[in-house]
């Protein structure tokens, strides 16, 4: 026999994005492990997470009301100080059967065990087993605790009672479902009582959504445009964005993949462009720019080669998608044009120029600066060539010598300052550019 379903929801503010995914799997592990230690699950119980941007919340099936009652043995004292001399119960033995419940347990039921001097005296009782009100309560606020929120907020609640309670938690919360089937728990916490009414999508649904089943909980927030799932949300996401990359290669980073998903409750996917004349800058540098700064999925042709057409996950679906499409390529435009200001202005230097000024960066104060490691790594890497080449290869000694020397030049421009990532890469564009012979440009990017 199959027992109800329960549900947990915490509806809040908008949740830190980078931290959401790993929210709501650790509230769901820990409230599935809380129950299953307090026997309140089956072997056939299973949890579901969910994840948007304004919830967190777990679906477990198959949850007892009640766990099975259980045994406990339970020693009491050494044989040698539960009687005294006569062989009759001492004051001790008597004051510990008081203290747990047991004062008028007959003799012949305690239990000896053991031998000599480890002889004791055992209670055997059946204890009552977990409610499941209790014990989500109990399991509400450990999971609470070990959530791993790096900053917390702290605001007031104005609690039924009129009183202002303090409150800790990554966003405000304003409200909690405890649902065990269709019945609604009594759980208190974060300053609230849980109840049956959630929200749906914050401008594509209005009202309050009661939900009178937990099992019906996805499908309720899916009518009202959310998509609770962070995995299905997910999955959907990368679906679409190949759909619209109409035969185009999408660039889909975990990180900003999962991102992304975090920021959306109902994702729409829009075609957008950039001026063509922006791809005269390095791609790692466009791509970079609309992945980090502007959350935008980039497109390559099957050889590589950037499109100037991205892509956008937007929370509105519309039918005149015309405003958000212009925003977001309004928005690209400065990013793209800085892109380009800082290539331009770095090019106006070569890297050899740059190579005094390493002495200037400074990363740990006793391990000298980047003009001295610089120059270690030049002596390594020449003694390492001339090595090699006694041994039998054909090094280009000179080659090995200029690229070691120009290896960390391109730390002192302009888009190495703006996106660190970028080190190496852009040391092979301007090396080239410099004129430099293609293998100590190949160097320098390695």
């Amino acid at each position: 026999m199959n027992h109800p379903p329960l549900l947990l929801e915490l509806f809040t503010e908008e949740l830190p994005p980078k931290s959401l995914k790993r929210l709501g799997e650790s509230l769901s592990q820990s409230i599935y492990e809380s129950l299953n230690i307090a026997q309140l699950l089956s072997a056939s119980s299973a949890y579901q997470s969910f994840a948007s941007p304004r919830r967190l919340a777990v679906l477990i099936s198959d949850v007892l009301d009640q766990a099975p009652d259980y045994p406990v043995r339970e020693k009491l004292l050494p044989l040698s100080i539960a009687f005294d001399a006569q062989g009759k119960p001492s004051q001790a033995l008597t004051k510990k059967l008081v203290s747990l419940g047991h004062p008028d347990t007959p003799l012949d039921q305690l239990e000896r065990s053991g031998e000599g001097k480890n002889e004791a005296l055992y209670l055997n009782t059946i204890a009552t087993g977990a409610r499941l009100e209790s014990a989500l309560q109990q399991a509400l606020i450990a999971a609470i605790d070990h959530l791993p929120i790096a900053k917390m907020m702290h605001y007031q609640i104005t609690v039924p009672s009129g009183a202002i309670e303090e409150v800790q938690f990554a966003r405000p919360v304003h409200r909690i479902i405890a649902l065990h089937g269709s019945k609604t728990l009594a759980i208190h916490a974060l300053g609230i009582d849980a109840g049956n009414q959630t929200e749906g999508h914050r401008f594509l649904s209005s009202g309050m959504i009661t939900i009178s089943d937990a099992q019906q909980y996805e499908a309720r927030l899916e009518a009202a445009k959310v998509i609770p799932s962070f995995a299905k949300r997910r999955t959907y996401i990368e679906s679409e964005l190949q759909k619209a990359a109409k035969g185009l290669r999408v660039l889909m980073p975990d990180t900003l993949l999962d991102e992304v998903t975090a920021l959306v409750e109902y994702p729409a996917i829009y075609s957008c462009e950039f001026d063509s004349e922006f791809l005269e800058v390095p791609q790692e540098c466009l791509i970079l720019t609309m992945q980090t700064n502007q959350k935008y999925f980039a497109l390559t042709n099957q050889d590589g080669k950037l499109s100037n057409r991205f892509l956008i996950v937007s929370n509105i679906q519309t039918d005149q998608p015309e405003s958000i499409i212009s925003g977001n390529e309004r928005v690209i435009r400065p990013r793209l044009a800085d892109a380009r200001f800082f290539y331009l202005q770095d090019q106006k230097r070569t890297l050899e120029s740059r190579i005094p000024d390493l002495a200037k960066v400074i990363y740990h104060n006793q391990l000298g600066n980047q003009l001295q490691r610089s120059e270690r790594v030049r002596a390594l890497a020449n003694e390492i060539a001339s090595s090699l080449n006694q041994a039998g290869s054909q090094l280009k000694l000179q080659e090995v010598d200029r690229a070691a020397q120009l290896a960390k030049a391109d730390l002192l421009t302009e888009m190495v300052g703006e996106f660190p990532e970028l080190q190496g890469v852009m040391g092979r564009y301007y090396a080239l550019a410099n004129h430099e012979a293609p293998d100590v440009a190949a160097a320098c990017y390695e």
